[in-house]
């Protein structure tokens, strides 16, 4: 159950309101859980922003610390860790318009960092009854607010691309209970029913911690995590500072995808938080999120890490059946064998390439006939059990494997289903090979089958389903072509599904100028939105690329296959 941002942001300043000092010093802050499990605040506002967090994580500050997105900012977000407070930025010159936000914290003060004595003036008259400063000395004394222990919140940070936050390494551990009405032992209880503690902050620096004094940092229950995601950006420094005054933890999600990272997607597995917040327009939809987050806390990760396929690693195949040497490669030697032959294929591509390199299998799972068999649909499906050891074995070996079909007469969805418990697995994929897709009255080798592309769509619709149920890292598709007919209305193709990565792999044999040719008329038909693959035929190329003439084909293919 997400909520919407403007839904959360209005449930919190009616609850804050309803909890309004009415007499005397709150020494320490009341932290609050968020009220629902994924949400993300998006705007352009670093106020609202930064507003919206606040009143999240808060419902009542005595001290707020706020500054505008100038220089001024690195400070001002040290001065709110050393207070304990929430830091609230503006856009240039427009600090006074923080005022609403301050006030629905119901603060004793408010520390001004960096502002010109006008704006501070202007800021000052908008806090009527609140005491408005320059210096952190002039602030009062405050406790250390109780964290959140019953939700975890993970909030933004900067980070260098492709890292994550000190936050993501062994030392907050924590799994999930946080859900809307459980009560904590020392937070404050609001009129949406929510409560909790935050648990300690996981950041780079020992102060900042659920203690940010330097005292004691409380334990962090099995079941005491929300985490809150950022992709960094100016606020992200005011967002990070106001979730260590809240004990919470802080991920840096390099792209805004949790499930690209794998520090981020150990941090999020180990961590099972019960409420997520992404602090930036990068993490897409509340929907999105809350599904990337639920897919990242599995842990479950493809082979060459992430759970995201491309970009980020090449994967080099052999491609054939297994017992049967005359289908491809694949099948020239036993299991254990071919392992070998595929990873001395791997080796060679690492020494040309500068990221992971990941062996694969592509096997023809349903293998065309010249005879129509019981089903008259001139295909025999290959038996799940027949497959499923070398599916086994090569899943140990952090080998990747695709299940091609080859219809004949039968329906591609149909097939694909029969091998559901196949592709229910983290590491297998799906392969459609549509020049064995033949009409009623054809049959094989008299033309090049096509397939409608409304039959494809049917069959990603399927897929994108299953993963999502099962909460998988994304599934390679592989779309045989080599003809532009092979896929009708190809622009029409569904590559909307984000649990899917669609490549379409172009099977072209003979010279390499006709292969070429063929190369660039594939990559001048496709949708946007796919990635490309390059075959090698051991027999029929004329001649057949060297590994780093392979290389060299532009685009680069994500993926290489032996056949």
């Amino acid at each position: 159950m997400a909520c919407a941002l403007a839904a959360c942001s209005a449930s919190h300043a009616s609850s804050g309101a309803a909890r309004a000092v009415t007499a005397g010093w709150t020494s320490a802050a009341r932290t609050r859980m968020p009220s629902a499990p994924v949400a993300v605040l998006a705007s352009s506002s670093p106020g609202t922003v930064t507003g919206q967090l606040a009143a999240m994580m808060f419902s009542i500050a005595p001290v707020v610390v706020v500054a505008d997105v100038g220089a001024s900012a690195t400070t001002a977000a040290g001065a709110a860790r050393a207070a304990r407070a929430p830091l609230l930025v503006a856009a240039l010159g427009q600090a006074a318009s923080l005022a609403p936000a301050a006030q629905a914290l119901h603060p004793s003060a408010v520390l001004a960092v960096g502002l010109p004595a006008a704006e501070q003036a202007a800021l000052a008259a908008a806090l009527p009854g609140v005491k408005v400063v320059a210096s952190p000395h002039q602030l009062p004394a405050t406790a250390a607010p109780s964290p959140l222990s019953k939700v975890d919140v993970l909030v933004p940070a900067p980070a260098a691309p492709g890292t994550a936050s000190p936050s993501a390494t062994p030392g907050a551990t924590a799994t999930p209970s946080a859900t809307p009405g459980t009560s904590g032992s020392d937070s404050d209880s609001g009129s949406d029913g929510t409560s909790g503690s935050a648990s300690p902050a996981a950041t780079g620096t020992p102060a900042a911690t659920g203690s940010p004094s330097g005292g004691a940092t409380p334990s962090v229950s099995a079941s005491d995590t929300a985490a809150m995601v950022t992709a960094g950006s100016a606020e992200d420094s005011a967002a990070t500072a106001t979730a260590e005054a809240a004990g919470a933890t802080v991920i840096d999600v390099p792209g805004g995808d949790p499930r690209s990272d794998p520090a981020v997607i150990s941090a999020l597995a180990r961590q099972r938080p019960g409420a997520v917040i992404g602090v930036g327009a990068e993490f897409g939809s509340v929907a999105e999120l809350t599904s990337r987050v639920a897919v990242a806390e599995t842990g479950t990760q493809l082979p060459g890490g992430g759970q995201v396929l491309f970009p980020g690693r090449q994967l080099v195949a052999l491609y054939g059946h297994p017992d049967t040497p005359a289908l491809g490669v694949l099948g020239q030697q036993d299991l254990a064998a071919s392992i070998t032959r595929v990873q001395g294929l791997v080796a060679q591509y690492k020494a040309l390439s500068s990221g992971p390199v990941v062996p694969a299998f592509e096997i023809i799972a349903s293998v065309a006939e010249g005879s129509p068999g019981p089903g008259g649909d001139y295909t025999y499906e290959t038996p799940v059990s027949d497959l499923l050891p070398w599916v086994k074995q090569a899943s140990a070996d952090g080998i990747y494997v695709v299940l091609d079909l080859q219809p004949g007469r039968a329906n591609f969805l149909d097939q694909a289903k029969a091998y559901q418990s196949l592709l229910q697995l983290p590491d297998v994929g799906l392969g459609l090979d549509s020049e064995w897709k033949l009409q009623p009255d054809q049959k094989p080798l008299e033309q090049i089958g096509h397939v409608d592309i409304s039959e494809v769509n049917d069959v990603l619709s399927w897929l994108a389903d299953l993963t999502a149920q099962y909460h998988l890292p994304q599934k390679l598709v592989v779309l045989h072509q080599f003809q532009l007919q092979m896929l009708r209305d190809e622009s029409d193709l569904d590559t909307s599904h984000d649990d899917l990565s669609i490549l379409i792999h172009m099977d072209g044999q003979g010279t390499q100028g006709d292969k070429q040719g063929t190369w660039n008329a594939v990559l001048g038909a496709a949708p946007p939105g796919v990635f490309f693959g390059w075959k090698n035929f051991l027999v029929k190329d004329h001649p057949m690329l060297t590994p780093s003439q392979t290389m060299t084909v532009k685009p680069a293919p994500v993926m290489i296959t032996y056949q």
